[in-house]
């Protein structure tokens, strides 16, 4: 016996030798690649002077963005907001020099202070005393790249910005999918273990000829066949069935990266982005209540009363809110008994609104009724349910839910925005970016509770924390730095569960 002993002595020697060689062939191989990469120099972006007309619309879009021009001019540069509509400027201000251009976008009180530009006089005096504010961040090339992208809105010829501003866009980093990895590693791991088996059963066969015994040599579908390789397979399968089990019942419910279509292609990136529309002007119950709420048409009447051409749809999408609450953009007046109307009277007044903006925008007469049916077909889609039964174009909008928490998790806006003072994104991500709005977070309880632990409360000037004296006498005393969540028992069972 005292070979085979030595022998398995042995086996686990060997076993560590084979897998830290691999292990340090791996290491230098990632020491060697990022040697080469950290010797590899960055390469530069060359910074060029754009000339006249050669501005880069793309270029363009992101400058419109980052200086949310958006909030005074319309995106469709066809019509008056707070500022001037800004298509064709380029030929308003054809009989002066270009740089006077370049200075009415970066100081527009100083060229009209000079008198040197009749054009800014005039525009000046049509639309004083609204004063444009200075971009003095803005060169030369950066109103060019504006400018093309200006003309491209109105133009038609550009659809939507596709790169960004700070030179050439970066490609998104992509995940490396170690799936082949590990089932090799498995694979050569269960071929080993075999050849191990095999290796330990000669062994045995071998000691036992040796001290004169008549050993019977076992196959390998004795081996495999065996109680104890059976009761290996299935403590494996009992744990990979729990594993898997208990991963899909923490995923049950959960809808991270959600985003379903609408009803109204409404678009979060204009509002809360260029628009810089505050959250809790729609969302207002967010500040006061459990429930953040959905605004009613109400609200969205607020400003397109005055909007009643989209920049981006034109009237495909807002004559979805006017037929929802009855408001005729013809008269510019609420319809009188609108409740009462049917389908049929409803769609001749918005059929005619429809109509008659598409010509009045220059579209080609020949493609009136198509436009005008396929329009109505979307907002009957829209505001109708053909599982509920709905089939009344007036009444309120049926979302699309995206955030849903189990009956069984409490919890309340106001606690979190007006007492934790809590920004939106917080929990919903750059909601301001977003074209169609999607879960940006899991929602999970693991999720909230790591939140509780790293979230500091903000005890300065909140009434609300006056009570915890203690805590406020020891940030005084330099104790403690702050006082997070879990501190005053965010991670109590009964403050989501009770």
């Amino acid at each position: 016996m005292t070979y085979l002993t030595k022998t398995y002595r042995c086996l686990p020697l060997i076993l560590a030798l084979f897998l830290s060689s691999g292990g340090a062939f791996a290491q230098d191989v990632t020491a060697d690649s990022i040697a080469a990469a950290v010797a590899e120099p960055a390469a530069e972006v060359p910074t060029t002077t754009v000339g006249a007309g050669e501005g880069d619309p793309a270029l363009g879009a992101a400058l419109w963005k980052e200086n949310v021009c958006g909030s005074c001019h319309a995106g469709d540069m066809k019509a008056n907001l707070t500022g001037p509509a800004l298509g064709g400027v380029e030929e308003r201000w054809a009989g002066e020099p270009r740089e006077h251009l370049y200075e009415w976008v970066q100081q527009s009180q100083k060229l009209i202070g000079s008198g040197k530009s009749a054009q800014a006089l005039a525009v000046w005096n049509a639309w004083k005393p609204t004063v444009m504010s200075n971009f003095t961040n803005l060169s030369n090339s950066d109103v060019e790249h504006l400018l093309a992208y200006i003309d491209g809105m109105y133009r038609g010829t550009y659809a939507k910005p596709g790169s960004t501003l700070n030179g050439p866009a970066v490609a998104a980093e992509v995940e490396t999918d170690n799936t082949w990895l590990f089932i090799i590693l498995g694979v050569s791991l269960l071929l080993l273990s075999l050849i191990l088996a095999r290796i330990t059963s000669n062994l045995q066969y071998m000691v036992s000829a040796t001290e004169g015994a008549t050993p019977a040599r076992r196959t390998l579908v004795q081996v495999l066949t065996s109680r104890g390789m059976i009761a290996f397979v299935i403590f494996v399968l009992v744990v990979l069935g729990g594993y898997t089990t208990v991963n899909h019942a923490i995923d049950l419910g959960r809808q991270q990266d959600y985003q379903p279509d609408q009803p109204i292609k409404f678009s979060h990136e204009v509002h809360a982005g260029i628009h810089k529309i505050e959250c809790q002007y729609c969302h207002d119950g967010a500040r006061r209540s459990k429930h953040s709420v959905i605004p009613a048409v109400n609200t969205c009447m607020n400003c397109h009363r005055a909007i009643q051409v989209g920049s981006q749809y034109g009237t495909a999408e807002l004559t979805k809110i006017f037929a929802s609450i009855g408001w005729d953009p013809s008269e510019g007046a609420y319809i009188q008994n609108y409740d009462q109307m049917t389908n049929d009277q409803a769609r001749d007044i918005y059929q005619k609104w429809i109509a008659n903006t598409f010509i009045s925008e220059g579209g080609d007469p020949d493609d009136v009724d198509e436009v005008v049916e396929e329009q109505w077909d979307g907002i009957y889609a829209a505001l109708t349910n053909e599982y509920t039964g709905d089939e009344r174009i007036a009444g309120p909008i049926e979302w699309t839910r995206i955030h849903n928490l189990p009956d069984h998790a409490y919890f309340n806006h106001a606690q979190h925005v007006t007492v934790g003072k809590l920004k939106c994104q917080n929990c919903h991500g750059p909601v301001e970016e977003m074209e169609v709005v999607y879960q940006y977070s899991p929602l999970s309880m693991g999720w909230c509770i790591n939140c509780h632990r790293e979230t500091e409360v903000q005890f300065e000037d909140n009434d609300y924390y006056k009570s915890y004296e203690r805590y406020h006498e020891e940030i005084k005393e330099g104790v403690r730095d702050g006082v997070t969540v879990e501190d005053v028992g965010g991670l109590n069972c009964q403050r989501c569960h009770y």
